[in-house]
């Protein structure tokens, strides 16, 4: 029999009604990346576990059980801020819907775990959530093997050049010549090295760094809707 678990960091990822009083949670969790949940009697109207199972809120779980779906034994809330305003919840829901959907179940990602919990910090402090997603965005393509650096070029093998002008490709980064993956072109080559160089305060760099990343996550979706994505719109 597999080891109880005691006192694993974690977050509410999403969670869902599950046979007739009991939760089915997905979290995130430090050490054993996204896992399932099963919470008994939490979504009676006597269980605290009810409030206390909510998106964004620091946890210290405990769980047990051999299979893929674990059995929730107690856990502690922590104190820490949580997205403010509608646009940052809004925000939130966003990350954390990609991080359900799109990160495999049982693969620790510390470095990613710790840009999230740095995401809620920051989506808590400010009204401009825009260099807050992308800064996200990045570190979760790193984590699931496709980052790349703005500023080089990968069919060259060599830096970007501010007159030039590029593509992206999903599985291969920044490129001078098109593939037919290739959902992007005539990327102005000043604005993907202020991107290299951390700059999302010009309005180029903002919306460069936006397309890309739709069309990478798009790519990691494979056609699958995101539901976070239109309660911008409805907003």
């Amino acid at each position: 029999m597999a080891a109880p678990v005691q006192g694993e960091p974690g977050y509410v990822l999403h969670r869902r009604p599950y046979r007739e009083t009991s939760l089915l949670v997905d979290v995130l969790t430090l050490n054993h990346g996204r896992l399932g949940l099963v919470a008994r009697g939490a979504n009676s109207a006597r269980s605290p576990l009810k409030a206390q199972l909510q998106p964004f809120l620091p946890l210290l779980l405990d769980w047990q059980g051999r299979s893929d779906l674990k059995t929730l034994v107690q856990l502690e809330v922590r104190d820490g801020p949580a997205p403010k305003g509608t646009v940052a919840l809004y925000s939130g829901l966003y990350l954390n819907e990609l991080l359900q959907r799109l990160v495999p179940e049982g693969d620790p990602l510390p470095e990613l775990f710790a840009c999230y919990i740095d995401s809620l910090h920051a989506l808590a402090d400010t009204t401009d959530v825009e260099p807050v997603l992308r800064r996200f965005e990045i570190a979760f393509a790193q984590a699931l093997g496709y980052g790349f650096d703005w500023g080089w070029v990968t069919d060259l093998g060599r830096e970007v050049e501010p007159r030039g002008h590029y593509c992206y490709d999903p599985g291969q980064g920044i490129l001078a010549h098109p593939t037919p993956e290739t959902r992007l072109q005539s990327l102005a080559g000043d604005t993907l090295l202020g991107l290299a160089a951390g700059d999302y305060g010009s309005a180029d760099t903002r919306r460069l760094a936006k397309r890309v990343m739709r069309v990478l996550v798009d790519h990691l979706l494979q056609g699958r809707p995101l539901h976070s994505r239109s309660l911008f719109h409805k907003g």
